[in-house]
């Protein structure tokens, strides 16, 4: 598969997956988390799916299209590893959605980012919230893997439920 192909498919792989989980927390309170803003397109999309709602973005610094940016009050700059615990110490357990797009292409960075961002963001979403991520979560009794909208292949992108304690 081409890398334009594999490209398209984990984009719609992220739309089916974000429009999924939106319907499922609608009627769950809560703000939406989205980490990794990059030009906005999901960003763009949340708000498009989940009017009203207050998302939280993070990011190490803005590039997004001027459209898709988020007010600077909703705008946590800096290192994840660095705002993502400060962000679960401020919020505690209150989102109805954390949306991760944090790959790189070094799978061995990505594995250790995951891993140590994983605690926080299980202290921070609510029971019954979700995670979106492109990366696989270590598992955990705290979350439960969904399963993914059809077309999207297992692996593609992951799907998770907080359990309640």
């Amino acid at each position: 598969m081409s890398r334009l192909d594999s490209f398209i498919r984990r984009l719609q792989a992220q739309r089916a997956c974000l429009d999924r989980a939106a319907m499922l927390i609608r009627d769950l309170e809560g703000p939406v988390l989205e980490l990794g803003l990059g030009n906005g397109r999901t960003y763009d999309h949340l708000r498009e799916r989940l009017p009203g709602r207050t998302i939280f973005v993070f990011d190490r610094q803005i590039a997004a299209h001027p459209d898709s940016v988020p007010p600077d009050d909703c705008l946590l700059i800096g290192d994840l590893r660095e705002t993502i615990p400060l962000a679960a110490d401020r919020f505690g357990r209150c989102a109805a959605l954390i949306h991760a797009d944090i790959g790189s292409g070094d799978a061995a960075a990505n594995r250790t980012l995951v891993a140590g961002l994983a605690p926080y963001l299980v202290r921070i979403l609510r029971p019954g919230g979700l995670l979106a991520s492109d990366q696989p979560l270590p598992e955990t009794s705290a979350l439960t893997a969904l399963p993914l909208p059809r077309r999207v292949h297992a692996g593609r992108y992951h799907l998770y439920r907080r359990e309640p304690d």
